[in-house]
């Protein structure tokens, strides 16, 4: 799966979208539908490519659960430094993994 600018492509990526509001989930989930072309590529939502800040040709890691997929974009582990700040790191531990 792809990202692509195909104009093509992306006439045919459907601009149906749907929000999810419900307890469970802490903010509103965004849902669109989108075609898988014949070569099994897919475009993403001008929307969501502007909003997450995905360029052409960035690397994506695909998830598969059971039956769906989930895309996360790459990132390199010096664009993760910090996301644990604040974590609590005082746990009990064994006296030998002191």
């Amino acid at each position: 799966m792809e990202a692509t600018e195909d104009s093509s492509l992306e006439g045919r990526a459907s601009t149906e979208a749907r929000s999810i509001n419900s307890s469970s989930y802490a903010r509103v989930i965004d849902m669109d539908t989108v075609t898988i072309s014949p070569k099994f590529q897919v475009v993403l939502p001008r929307r969501l490519r502007e909003e997450l800040g995905l360029k052409a040709g960035g690397k994506m890691r695909v998830i598969r659960y059971g039956d769906r997929i989930e895309l996360l974009p790459a990132r390199k582990a010096s664009d993760l430094r910090g996301f644990l700040k604040g974590l609590d790191t005082d746990v009990p531990r064994d006296r030998d993994r002191v």
